[in-house]
């Protein structure tokens, strides 16, 4: 696989070439437009992270595999330091993975923070259950078509498999810890 010192859109091109696929036939595997896939492997543009699941969805990769470098077989680590944490967002949207090198883990950890007017984007799905805490800040928590304002200290428990989305309408950061089950990022 290749390497991680890619920028984002040149991975994924990157990544279709090796599927073998156009990118007219990823566009129509993911619901997105043909211009958007070339924006994005142009790197005109950052997709958001629901956009980047349904690219990924496409390649049949999970986020942390996209943004891991290529794992060589040793003993998961104990202790992973900040500058091993692998961030998985975008456009004002930090999601840095807790990631051990353990590819059989069934519980991911994310350290989140959303820059003010940063949304993940269209709603997200996907099997499991979340979990979080908002250590800082509020957001606005959108499941099901049902909005929730959040402020720090409270928490929330969703099932994935409905639509999300979480989007920081306010004026300050927020940071939310969170852990979902099955570790599909």
């Amino acid at each position: 696989m290749s390497e991680v010192t890619l920028a984002p859109g040149r991975r994924l091109s990157q990544i279709r070439q090796e599927k073998g696929l156009s990118q007219r036939r990823v566009a129509e595997l993911s619901g997105l437009t043909h211009s958007a896939i070339s924006t994005i492997e142009q790197d005109k543009v950052s997709p958001a992270v629901s956009t980047l699941q349904k690219l990924l969805k496409v390649y049949n990769l999970s986020l942390s595999e996209f943004f891991s470098e290529p794992v060589i077989a040793t003993a998961p680590k104990v202790v992973i330091r900040p500058e091993d944490l692998i961030d998985i967002g975008g456009q004002g949207v930090s999601l840095k993975l807790i990631h051990n090198g353990n590819a059989l883990r069934t519980l991911a950890m994310l350290l989140e923070t959303y820059e003010p007017g940063a949304t993940t984007g269209e709603k997200i799905r996907h099997q499991g259950e979340e979990t979080g805490t908002l250590l800082e800040g509020e957001i606005i928590l959108t499941v099901g078509g049902q909005r929730y304002h959040l402020c720090a200290g409270e928490s929330y428990v969703i099932d994935t498999g409905q639509p999300h989305s979480f989007s920081n309408l306010s004026a300050t950061p927020c940071r939310i810890v969170s852990a979902h089950t099955p570790a599909t990022f």
